[in-house]
């Protein structure tokens, strides 16, 4: 940008920082093949979340409307484009683990929706591929219990395996001035949110079905030798 346009951000920024805590997103896009990198992780993570939103809510069933009751029978918001749904998952931590997940990464597309609008004049809608219609498939024709219980901890892990994958190259491919602020955060934020939930899934499928190594490497279901 012009040096008098950058020297007003510069001073607004410093503003919002003493006032509000807050540091606004730059409005300078990355360049070259960062620029492309950015736009394509920023995408992909949207219809990747987009996707999980479905997955989660097919845990924890929908809700369309609500209390201020705190409860474990709660339900995700409906996803646009989606059937409500009943709860197939019968395991309390994994309807937990999917509210809080639907939760999250609703913000999480929301995020990524303005960083693209920001810094690439870009307004994306998110949509469900190929890659993910075939994991919500599994988890639509799963039985409600055990069978999907189980599927779904292996459809998730894998699902979150992939951008764990994207948030790892976007530390060390996305425009380095942008990885000095909210981006870096936001990366790093998927990648230790989707670690820890691999973490709880695989504890649950060996605790519950046997299943000890499960590994999320190849296929929508993930890899393991363990009895069912």
């Amino acid at each position: 940008m012009p040096r008098h346009r950058a020297l007003l951000f510069t001073a607004l920024a410093a503003i919002a920082t003493t006032l509000f805590g807050v540091r606004p997103v730059e409005a300078d896009p990355g360049t070259g093949l960062t620029a492309q990198f950015e736009i394509s992780f920023l995408e992909f993570t949207i219809d990747h979340h987009f996707s999980a939103l479905r997955m989660t809510e097919l845990a924890a069933g929908t809700d369309y409307y609500r209390n201020g009751n705190l409860s474990t029978t709660e339900g995700t918001s409906p996803t646009p484009g989606f059937f409500p749904t009943g709860s197939k998952a019968t395991l309390s931590n994994l309807k937990s683990l999917s509210r809080r997940e639907n939760r999250t990464q609703r913000e999480e597309i929301l995020t990524a929706q303005n960083l693209l609008k920001t810094w690439y004049g870009i307004s994306y809608q998110p949509k469900v591929r190929p890659e993910n219609q075939t994991q919500i498939q599994i988890l639509e024709a799963a039985r409600a219990g055990d069978d999907f219980n189980q599927n779904f901890m292996e459809v998730l892990s894998r699902h979150h395996f992939t951008i764990i994958q994207q948030a790892t190259a976007c530390l060390t491919s996305a425009d380095i001035d942008h990885l000095h602020s909210d981006l870096d955060r936001y990366c790093r934020n998927i990648l230790n949110s989707q670690l820890s939930d691999i973490d709880e899934m695989r504890h649950t499928l060996c605790n519950q079905y046997r299943i000890c190594d499960y590994q999320p490497l190849s296929d929508p279901k993930g890899n393991f030798t363990a009895p069912r």
